[in-house]
């Protein structure tokens, strides 16, 4: 039996080049090269023992007094005080869920951590009353960078599903993108927003139900069909399963058993013959898949799930619109590579030709900061509005938007940044 050395070892290896990536980056701007050589003697110094050794608690950000758990979305003083109260709301197989990465959560857990290895440079001395968070994306302002991830099955975590989100999104000001298997059909979403989502497609592996889903989702407005290809390689959900044996409920009261029955169930296979899917990932997808996709989406293609910079060069020149760096929130797959540490990489691939979104472990306003840093032009936030909707509804994924564009706009103000075209590679520092 190994004693956990080499494994320890090879973690530390694989930390190391994943924090050259990172370097690699700012050393190539003329803006943060002085600093390339102090960063690299930093980071070469930071060790992985501590980490290794510690296991993940999701609840471990929120501390409660006295075990008490807030009452109201007014009392949250950060988006982690609705996590408690989600999971004392929900049953155990759907809290686990939503809480479940893969294997051992370890890139779960990297999602998070990485954000520390990053430091933010204040600045002083700015007139900074005025802060203007506004970023154009195919053409259309959003108020805040800051966007809801797509989430499947969201009925499972409040009976309002996502349209208590779109409802919460028209309030405060934000994007949003829907799942092919959300709990809502696009049109209900994009009326109760007041204005078009983007649309985030599961294939399926039969191609007339993949056309007839872009067509509908067109139809209904979605200026973007967005392509998730980070689910082709299957997973091992522990978190999730583990959580199953404490439901003592009869799950067959809102599942239906077998695929292709979970699937009909889903409002936006509504009409659509699904006799023939086997898959709804996809997962015989090549890049000549995304050339097809291509030629039957009229507005535009976002690729979702793209972690390398190969893998971005190959985007473009298949004619993507734009790529969301995503391991699926840690669900995709067990590498320990973090988006925010792959962001860098794929800017940098992609050079400024389309925009880069990123999701996967944003809790705060600070979050938001390090990625549009790091060359990020919006950020999508998934498990935390899930948090504040099992938790209040409505109130609580306003609240949840609330409080992560009030720390952003904070630190916003400390770094000098009046607008977002202000916030550079000169705003962080790896340390």
């Amino acid at each position: 039996m190994s004693n956990g050395v080499e494994g320890k070892s090879a973690m530390g290896e694989h930390a190391s080049i994943h924090r050259r990536k990172l370097l690699a980056y700012f050393s190539s701007s003329p803006l943060f090269a002085p600093s390339a050589a102090r960063a690299l003697a930093g980071i070469a110094a930071l060790g992985t023992t501590e980490a290794v050794a510690q296991s993940y608690d999701v609840l471990r950000a929120a501390p409660v007094m006295n075990g008490d758990l807030i009452a109201s979305p007014a009392q949250a003083l950060n988006v982690f005080d609705f996590e408690p109260v989600a999971k004392k709301e929900l049953p155990p197989a759907h809290y686990g869920y939503l809480a479940s990465g893969v294997d051992a959560d370890k890139t779960l857990k990297a999602n998070r951590d990485d954000f520390d290895k990053i430091h933010i440079r204040v600045r002083r001395l700015i007139d900074v009353r005025k802060i203007d968070t506004t970023v154009k994306i195919f053409g259309e302002t959003w108020a805040s960078p800051i966007a809801l991830a797509p989430v499947s099955s969201v009925g499972a975590f409040h009976p309002e599903a996502e349209a208590a989100a779109a409802r919460a999104c028209k309030v405060k000001g934000h994007q949003m993108i829907l799942s092919t298997v959300g709990s809502t059909s696009i049109e209900d979403v994009i009326k109760e927003r007041g204005a078009p989502v983007w649309y985030m497609l599961y294939p399926t592996d039969d191609w007339s139900v993949t056309e007839k889903l872009v067509k509908r989702a067109e139809a209904a407005g979605a200026p973007a069909i967005v392509l998730t290809v980070d689910r082709q390689g299957g997973r091992n959900t522990e978190t999730l399963f583990r959580e199953r044996r404490a439901d003592t409920r009869t799950c067959t009261d809102c599942h239906t058993p077998g695929f292709k029955n979970e699937v009909s169930r889903k409002p936006m296979f509504d009409e659509i013959d699904v006799s023939k899917v086997t898959n709804l990932y996809g997962t015989g997808m090549t890049w000549d898949y995304v050339k097809r996709l291509r030629g039957i989406v009229k507005g535009k293609l976002v690729l979702k799930g793209i972690v390398t910079q190969e893998d971005a060069k190959i985007a473009l020149t298949h004619g993507v619109d734009a790529i969301i760096v995503s391991n699926h929130g840690g669900r995709a797959e067990e590498s320990l590579q973090s988006t925010i540490g792959a962001l860098p990489e794929v800017v940098a691939a992609v050079n400024g030709k389309v925009p880069v979104l990123i999701d996967g472990g944003f809790r705060r306003g600070t979050d938001v900061l390090k990625a549009l840093a790091l060359g990020a032009t919006a950020v999508c936030v998934g498990r935390p509005y899930v948090w504040g909707l099992a938790a209040f509804g409505q109130p609580g994924v306003e609240m949840v938007l609330t409080l992560m564009q009030r720390e952003f706009e904070t630190i916003m103000r400390q770094v000098g940044a009046t607008k977002l075209s202000e916030i550079t590679p000169k705003s962080v520092q790896i340390v």
